[in-house]
């Protein structure tokens, strides 16, 4: 079970120059975007490092939903600032990125392509010490301050992949709910999905003592084990937090407690799938959001089409839980009345239908969008869509159920509206 420190509670941030202090940092690299640079969230961290006097460079160039283009420029900066710690502020881009420029950084003469997750890079383990790097999560979706996952869209083959290491996770996590008071509302709703969805597919993924064969070497054990008896705790626990806060979080900015519990069900599902993964939701979003036309979503400030990742993973959700609901369908029944589902009349083989039909309740509720039709997709785009759901075995292996290219065609179909 690995996990990052955390710190949590309302105005922890000033204690970030401290940190640094105490760490003997000389040189730090604090990354962000262009738009929260000059928000709240940024400024609370300038001003501690002012403050203990930390000697900083930023680096502001982050792209929200990250390329591999845009990871090799942090790179670039990171190799040539010679940092001996690093700062993110931001959503799950800005600390993915900060994460693979700590990797690149501290071994020069790798690839790019060698930590990659195969099979489109070589996914060789992480075997160099990396520098101390800090995260201060502003949005409430991907948990990254908790994982050594960092994410990105490969433009050659117009698929998302990413780095997978227990070494890239962040030494400290700093958990401030007063940073989700700037958050938008679909920002709010599409990262409290990844959330609802990192809760649900964690605790539907294949058990780890299912899974063969075990690694000659445990460095070679991958993050991503499989639904555990440790990580359970925390996706439940998440998914419990989800049901009762997520929709006033989007409904009212100004309702501090709700924003501050999904803050932290960020975190705890971070702790659940950062250990067991996700499966299915997730493999398939990644071509979903690769192969994005001309949709733009409301609330994001960004000049180029986007689907944000928690709704890529979120419009397919009711067809997926359907579909995996035939093993361990009591898993699926606990997590459809966890989200509010009267069960006590069900069928134990109505449970994929039950937990569907829960989401989609969930999801109309919150105005999303009526499925892939609605962000630009039609039926003739699910062979490229399926194309780009195969290279993602490291997740789609985790479903408990296994899937044929048929399988994720109807998947898809299924997907392309929703009520």
């Amino acid at each position: 079970m690995a996990i990052s420190n955390i710190r949590y509670g309302e105005g922890v941030t000033k204690e970030i120059g401290m940190d640094l202090q105490n760490l003997g940092a000389r040189r730090v690299c604090l990354m962000t975007d262009k738009n929260l640079s000059r928000l709240p969230p940024v400024n609370a961290v300038l001003n501690s490092l002012a403050k203990y006097g930390i000697n900083f460079q930023m680096y502001d160039n982050v792209h929200v939903e990250p390329t591999d283009q845009s990871f090799l420029d942090a790179i670039q900066f990171a190799k040539k600032g010679e940092f001996d710690a690093y700062v993110a502020v931001g959503g799950g881009s800005v600390i993915d990125t900060c994460k693979a420029a700590n990797l690149y950084a501290a071994s020069p003469s790798s690839e790019f392509l060698d930590y990659v997750n195969a099979p489109i890079g070589k996914g060789k383990p992480v075997t160099v010490p990396l520098k101390p790097l800090i995260a201060v999560p502003t949005t409430s979706g991907t948990g990254s301050e908790t994982t050594g996952v960092a994410i990105f869209d490969f433009k050659e083959l117009k698929v998302k992949t990413g780095i997978a290491s227990r070494a890239i996770k962040p030494t400290l996590g700093i958990i401030d709910p007063l940073h989700t008071l700037s958050m938008p509302e679909r920002i709010v709703a599409n990262s409290g999905f990844d959330v609802l969805c990192h809760a649900l597919e964690s605790y539907t993924a294949l058990p780890y003592n299912e899974r063969s064969p075990c690694p000659s070497n445990p460095i070679s054990r991958p993050a991503y084990q499989g639904s555990n008896p440790v990580s359970d705790v925390w996706a439940l626990h998440a998914l419990r937090i989800v049901a009762k806060y997520l929709k006033r979080a989007i409904r009212n900015p100004e309702d501090h407690e709700a924003r501050a519990n999904m803050h932290l069900a960020s975190a705890f599902a971070g702790i659940g799938f950062g250990n067991a993964g996700v499966h299915l939701c997730h493999g398939m979003s990644y071509p979903i959001s690769g192969l994005v036309k001309t949709y733009k979503p409301k609330d994001y400030n960004v000049d180029h089409s986007l689907v944000p990742h928690g709704l890529s993973v979120v419009l397919t959700s009711p067809a997926v839980f359907a579909f995996t609901a035939q093993i361990h369908p009591e898993r699926h029944l606990e997590a459809a009345e966890i989200l509010g589902a009267d069960i006590r009349t069900a069928r134990i083989k109505d449970a994929g239908l039950i937990l569907a039909d829960t989401l989609r309740k969930f999801l109309f509720d919150l105005n999303v969008d009526d499925g892939l039709a609605a962000i630009g997709y039609s039926k003739a785009d699910i062979p490229a869509l399926v194309k780009g759901t195969l290279p993602q075995e490291r997740v789609t292996k985790l479903s408990p159920r296994p899937q044929t290219e048929e399988d994720l065609s109807a998947l898809f179909e299924a997907s392309m509206k929703l009520y």
